[in-house]
């Protein structure tokens, strides 16, 4: 079976499921979105990671594993999510110590946030792209617009059992767009402090934002 290569687009949170997140993953030499719905804290985990700005005062579990492999020389190699059994991606870790080759399970969100801090290449085989990877339809407004139609589709994920949206985080977003830049980068400093990272990514999200309109 051939392997594709994937690179990570972004994380999206469910505007009906309070805590619920999809990590989307792109295919490298395609327009294919792959889709995984992961928990609040691999969501954290991969945003800091992604966000090389964020620094947490002590190491997440993810870095603590990633200092672990260090000091004892484990490289993680690659990552290959190799199936996918009623919804749920299965995952390897590819790792090497001393010229011999390991492989290891893994849930997908945690084989993930290793490979972003090894700088490991991320894989899945094709059969499982063309069973769930997915075109996201854009409209004239392409790139203004794609993250929005993500959360869309996204939100399709997840199950409808709370169809009420999270007034809390929308009350939250809105608040954020009235503070100055100096405002958002002195609450980020405090989220970090405060290790609230999901906090913290929203609120990096938010300075990306302005920092990308004000170019």
């Amino acid at each position: 079976m051939s392997l594709v290569k994937l690179n990570i687009k972004g994380i999206s949170y469910s505007q009906t499921q309070n805590g619920a997140y999809a990590l989307i993953l792109n295919e490298v030499d395609g327009d294919r979105k792959l889709p995984i719905v992961i928990g609040a804290f691999e969501a954290q985990s991969i945003a800091i990671a992604l966000e090389k700005e964020i620094k947490p005062p002590r190491p997440l579990t993810h870095d603590l594993f990633k200092n672990f492999a260090d000091r004892f020389d484990v490289v993680v190699k690659q990552v290959i999510i190799h199936k996918l059994v009623d919804g749920v991606f299965y995952s390897s870790i590819i790792c090497e110590r001393d010229k011999i080759e390991e492989i290891i399970d893994a849930r997908t969100s945690d084989a993930i946030a290793l490979a972003l801090r090894f700088d490991a290449p991320i894989f899945t085989y094709k059969t499982i792209l063309d069973k769930a990877g997915i075109f996201l339809k854009l409209t004239s407004k392409e790139e203004d617009e794609e993250n929005e139609k993500e959360s869309i589709v996204v939100d399709e994920l997840f199950t409808d059992e709370d169809q009420e949206l999270d007034t809390v985080e929308s009350a939250t977003d809105n608040t954020l767009k009235t503070l100055s830049l100096q405002e958002l980068y002195n609450m980020l400093d405090g989220a970090v402090a405060d290790e609230d990272y999901e906090k913290a990514a929203r609120l990096r999200d938010e300075i990306s934002n302005r920092e990308q309109d004000n170019k």
